[in-house]
């Protein structure tokens, strides 16, 4: 049974239409607009529509940041990023700012990871609201950690059931220290490899190629193979939904079962300018 089938079976949406754009993730949702308040009926489907989907895409929206904080905080507390790395709107520190302009080339993202895998507990989710951009430049890859959880063999899957694995912001403050609140990365998280979605049950890989350190008790050179083997897995073609950007694009992802890779195709002649807000997760488990 392919996806469509799947969500088919899954759910009748009486309120949305839910589109997919891939095969293993990624939705298109129609019939909302977020600048008006949400419904509680309303809400519940998006919800569903995002525990289905990982990636959630609402296009043609005209809102404001109240309203995009709005939208977040039904997912959860909206949250600043904790090491500060980009700037906040005056009098609204939570909404990020991402630009891209003449002179000022974007901080760059493009390696696969999960946001903020190595704070105690990590986001959610994190929405991006597109208000300008170069037409064709600067797509955003997702994947399902689910699939690649899924798609191991049983003996490897129940090795990494039992195994933890250490996540720091090394990278992060050796690379653009000169736009963190910091400049020693805090001390390095431990979470399980394989955590459990509290949404949907479902397992999921939890490692990723630039916040884990190792596995708990494998030295660096040792976990290496192995992070690649998984991260491999993850990122095969057919696993990856890539998002063209357009104006008006309210994109949301879920950071405990997907990775993200944004793809840096610019220069700074190419505007770009997005607002991101991140909601509060739990412990992974």
């Amino acid at each position: 049974m392919d996806r469509n089938a799947k969500l088919a079976s899954h759910r009748h949406y009486e309120r949305i239409g839910v589109h997919p754009r891939a095969g293993t993730l990624g939705a298109e949702i129609v019939g909302v607009d977020l600048s008006k308040p949400l419904e509680d009926a309303v809400f519940a489907e998006i919800e569903h529509a995002f525990h289905e989907n990982l990636v959630i895409v609402l296009r043609n929206q005209s809102i404001e940041p109240a309203d995009l904080v709005r939208f977040t905080e039904r997912f959860g507390a909206v949250e600043p990023h904790p090491l500060g790395s980009r700037r906040g709107l005056d009098g609204q520190p939570e909404v990020m700012v991402l630009e891209n302009k003449p002179g000022k080339l974007g901080p760059r993202n493009d390696f696969w990871h999960s946001d903020i895998s190595f704070g105690d507990k990590p986001p959610l989710g994190s929405i991006l609201y597109s208000i300008k951009n170069t037409e064709g430049r600067g797509d955003t890859m997702f994947c399902n950690m689910y699939e690649a959880y899924e798609g191991l063999s049983e003996g490897l899957r129940a090795m990494l059931d039992g195994m933890t694995a250490l996540h720091s912001a090394e990278k992060l403050v050796r690379e653009v220290p000169n736009r963190l609140s910091v400049d020693v990365a805090p001390t390095a998280v431990e979470h399980p490899v394989v955590r459990t979605h509290v949404g949907t049950g479902r397992k999921a890989l939890y490692v990723n190629p630039h916040y884990t350190l190792s596995f708990k008790g494998w030295t660096p050179e040792e976990s290496q193979p192995l992070l690649d083997l998984l991260t491999a897995r993850a990122t095969r073609p057919e696993n990856v939904y890539r998002h063209q950007w357009q104006v008006g694009d309210v994109l949301m992802w879920d950071n405990r079962c997907a990775m993200h890779y944004a793809v840096r195709d610019y220069d700074d002649t190419m505007p770009r300018l997005l607002y991101r807000t991140t909601a509060a997760g739990d412990i992974p488990h």
